[in-house]
């Protein structure tokens, strides 16, 4: 306390303890002070390089921001001279096949339009009118859709017995070769891929009877006119190329219930496929049999259906939707289709043929509606053991919401002789069964 007031009030101070020898810091207690090492001798040797300016050897002058030729060189731009060339051609092929493609669409369009004029009232996706303008726009090019790029669409309506028609061709993948290529070569190696083909499909719907309701008044006022009766006989008959034969029955449900036979009217590389023998003897006529050998290898199917090309699943997929399909390979680019001419109108002037003809004996059509038969019962029975199992699994899932029910009001004790119980009983069912099967 003392030594406090002291310090306060000016008193002596207390000597300083000397440092123990011992200390940490002892071998450094007597070190001289660090001098900075002297440089004299390497800043006045004759030996030290002469001052010498910056090089500018790849550095890029400045200039303006806009004076791009002062700072950049060919040289800059190797990569992209390695790349540019492939880019370039990618997009021209890509553009020659696109405009290939189109133009050979248009070319079928502008050989087979007279025939579609004729028979319809509307070609393609324009509705005509009396107007000049709309007139100058059903144009060849104009009935044509482009769905892709390898794939074309047009439609055809207004005609007696049909409700609408379409078409639908398929071209080569010109545009992408390497694409193309590897379809080809697929094809060698699996059986169920086919080559890649240029061809036209063109499928009518018929009305059967039904055009009051397809086809409603334009004007809510205007009356429905009375048309003829456009019904007929439901069935599948077909004349096919051979090669095509196997992979349309694997392919179509309503192809796999016809049987193949081959008829002397027809070339050796056709053959018929068909429910009955007395519906080919009346729809094979002479001229069709006439024009199939016209088109020669450029005919592929001619089908007459009303069953659906996939397996049906409920009853709805089993209600008749009768049909007439044309398969045609197209002809090379710029080349007349004059071959397929015939068994394209043969193709337009079918519902006629139909509605006037396709009228059989019942003991004809017996074996047909009996195929029918049986894929509806078929179905019926698939349906009631769904609908079963939905009701045993109902049933199941309400005695189990009960038995919960039930054991939440019981006490523990009851819980555990319930559910000795319920385990007795089952033991006893499991027995049961062991007993039947031995």
């Amino acid at each position: 306390m003392a030594d406090i007031i002291k310090g306060l009030f000016g008193g002596e101070k207390p000597s300083a303890v000397p440092a123990s020898p011992d200390d940490d810091f002892a071998d450094f207690a007597g070190a001289p002070a660090p001098e900075p090492a002297s440089i004299t001798s390497y800043t006045t040797s004759t030996f030290a390089p002469a001052g010498a300016p910056t090089s500018t050897v790849g550095q890029v002058p400045y200039t303006a921001w806009y004076r791009v030729w002062e700072r950049a060189s060919p040289a800059d731009f190797k990569q992209e001279m390695y790349i540019l060339p492939f880019i370039i051609l990618v997009v021209a092929i890509h553009l020659w096949g696109t405009r290939s493609n189109r133009r050979k669409a248009t070319h079928w369009m502008k050989s087979h339009a007279p025939f579609l004029e004729s028979e319809y009232a509307q070609v393609g996706y324009i509705r005509p009118t009396d107007d000049a303008a709309s007139k100058e726009l059903l144009t060849p090019e104009n009935m044509l859709r482009e769905k892709k790029a390898d794939e074309y669409t047009t439609y055809a309506t207004g005609r007696q017995n049909v409700a609408f028609t379409d078409f639908r061709l398929t071209l080569l993948k010109r545009y992408n070769p390497l694409m193309r290529v590897g379809e080809a070569a697929l094809s060698l190696f699996f059986d169920s891929l086919s080559p890649p083909e240029e061809r036209m499909e063109a499928t009518a719907y018929m009305f059967d009877g039904r055009e009051s309701l397809i086809v409603p008044g334009f004007a809510k006022r205007e009356e429905k006119r009375s048309v003829a009766n456009s019904t007929y006989d439901g069935f599948v008959w077909a004349v096919v190329h051979k090669d095509l034969m196997k992979n349309l029955r694997e392919a179509r449900y309503d192809l796999s219930l016809t049987a193949t036979k081959d008829h002397p009217k027809l070339p050796v590389w056709t053959t018929v496929m068909s429910e009955s023998a007395e519906i080919t003897e009346s729809l094979l006529t002479p001229e069709l049999a006439k024009a199939i050998t016209e088109a020669g290898d450029k005919f592929e199917a001619f089908i007459i259906s009303d069953q659906p090309m996939e397996q049906p699943r409920t009853l709805d997929d089993c209600q008749p939707r009768k049909r007439v399909s044309l398969s045609l390979k197209l002809q090379p680019s710029g080349a007349p289709y004059d071959s397929t001419n015939a068994i394209f109108n043969y193709f337009l002037r079918m519902p006629d043929v139909l509605v006037s003809v396709a009228h059989y004996r019942h003991e004809a059509l017996r074996r047909i509606k009996q195929t029918r038969e049986e894929q509806i019962l078929k179905i019926k029975k698939l349906d009631d053991e769904e609908k079963s199992e939905e009701r045993k699994l109902q049933s199941d899932k309400e005695k189990k919401a009960k038995r919960d029910a039930l054991l939440s009001k019981m006490s523990a004790e009851e819980q555990r002789k319930y559910l000795e119980k319920e385990r007795e009983r089952d033991v006893r069912k499991r027995g049961k069964k062991t007993t039947v099967k031995g």
